[in-house]
């Protein structure tokens, strides 16, 4: 309780400098103000790394995040609220502009003033017994009164110590938990970055159609134009010639239409659209070189665009079990949880597998995040390596 003690510390002051000093409430008065605005969030930090240790209750921060500092073209520093000549004036700037107008500091101070008077006090109650038993009973003072007294806090102490810290958590959880503002304005914030990284996905899907129509059956089709342009030439003079290129027409069209099938199946498989996800993963775990085993119980089918993105998830699994982690035996398990779809994979693979910057699992998470949807991994060296994919929806 390092609060209270600033504040006991203050009285101490106070009475030390005495009545008659007219200037003796100025340095405790500063003392409390100063010393409880810098530790509040330090406190209120280790309370809730504290709490989610003991009771598994995650409490988010809900402090504000600094924006990039920028260098402009003049040679200044913009830091989101104004210009700085160096980066690192920039970077003090905008760390106290945040720090002073953040308005979770007004939720930190109230938690701090309101704690000590509750669960502080509840855990005070085990070396307030264990200070009475050490002076009734070690130290012998007031007689039997004080050994009587001395025994009943040591029984106190032991009886109320495994239940001291219990008090904190409601507290925490009513008191250090974002405000609805706070809240609304993170998720602002995390929808406009799942936003922008749904642009860039859906971006780079249109380069990619646009490159392998360019480099693929768009080439194919030209080719083929120039042969049936040729053999129309050729047909009088040189029909032996002509019925050659024709032939060849005929091989360049049905490469064509083969990729062009493989192209739309890419951007959305046809048994997808037509028997749904369960089936749709049926037919990967088909043509995969792995023995797949697919467990599906969903009694509706989802929503096509979060049918379209855990299909692909599934594939991208899949794929990453056969490349990466040499796998011989995947076991993809369908489920209607009670808010969404929960998939699981689980590969007998080499294990390993992290979700790095710029890699595959990651942009997965990314695609996942803008349906609200999590992806969970957990890969030790040397396997099985085990993904939960989980979207909430409302089936149809």
């Amino acid at each position: 309780m390092p609060i209270p003690a600033v504040w006991a510390a203050a009285v101490a002051l106070a009475v030390r400098w005495g009545p008659g000093n007219p200037w003796s409430w100025l340095a405790p008065v500063v003392l409390v103000g100063v010393g409880t605005l810098a530790l509040s969030r330090p406190v209120c930090r280790s309370v809730r790394l504290l709490v989610a240790r003991w009771t598994g209750t995650v409490l988010p921060a809900g402090y504000r995040e600094a924006p990039p500092v920028t260098r402009m073209s003049t040679g200044y520093w913009w830091n989101g609220f104004g210009y700085e000549r160096t980066r690192r004036d920039a970077l003090m700037d905008q760390k106290w502009r945040i720090r002073w107008n953040d308005p979770a500091n007004w939720r930190d101070l109230r938690f701090t003033a309101i704690v000590p008077l509750t669960a502080g006090l509840v855990a005070c109650l085990p070396p307030a017994g264990a200070v009475t038993a050490v002076l009734g009973l070690g130290l012998g003072r007031w007689g039997t009164p004080g050994r009587l007294a001395g025994l009943l806090g040591l029984v106190a102490a032991v009886a109320v110590a495994p239940y001291a810290w219990r008090a904190i958590g409601p507290v925490a959880v009513r008191f250090l938990r974002p405000s609805p503002a706070m809240a609304l304005a993170e998720r602002v914030e995390e929808l406009t970055a799942q936003r922008a990284d749904a642009t860039i996905a859906q971006a780079a899907e249109i380069r990619r159609i646009e490159r392998d129509l360019h480099d693929g059956a768009q080439a194919r089709l030209v080719g083929l134009g120039l042969s049936l342009a040729t053999a129309e030439k050729l047909m009088e003079t040189d029909p032996e010639g002509a019925k050659a290129l024709m032939r060849e027409a005929r091989a360049g069209a049905t490469a064509s239409l083969t990729e062009l099938r493989e192209l739309v199946r890419g951007i959305n498989p046809p048994v997808l659209s037509d028997r749904g996800l369960v089936d749709a993963v049926r037919a990967l775990a088909l043509d995969s070189p792995l023995d797949v085993t697919v467990a599906a119980d969903l009694p509706h089918r989802p929503d096509p665009p979060v049918e379209s993105a855990l299909y692909f998830a599934v594939a991208e699994l899949l794929s990453n079990a056969v490349k990466h982690a040499g796998a011989t035996r995947v076991r993809v398990d369908l489920t209607q949880g009670d808010t969404g779809i929960v998939i699981e994979v689980l590969d007998d693979g080499r294990g390993g597998a992290r979700v790095g910057d710029g890699g595959g699992l990651a942009g997965l998470r990314r695609r996942l995040a803008a349906f609200d949807g999590t992806l969970e991994i957990t890969s030790p060296a040397g396997g099985p390596t085990h993904v939960t994919l989980e979207v909430p929806c409302a089936s149809s």
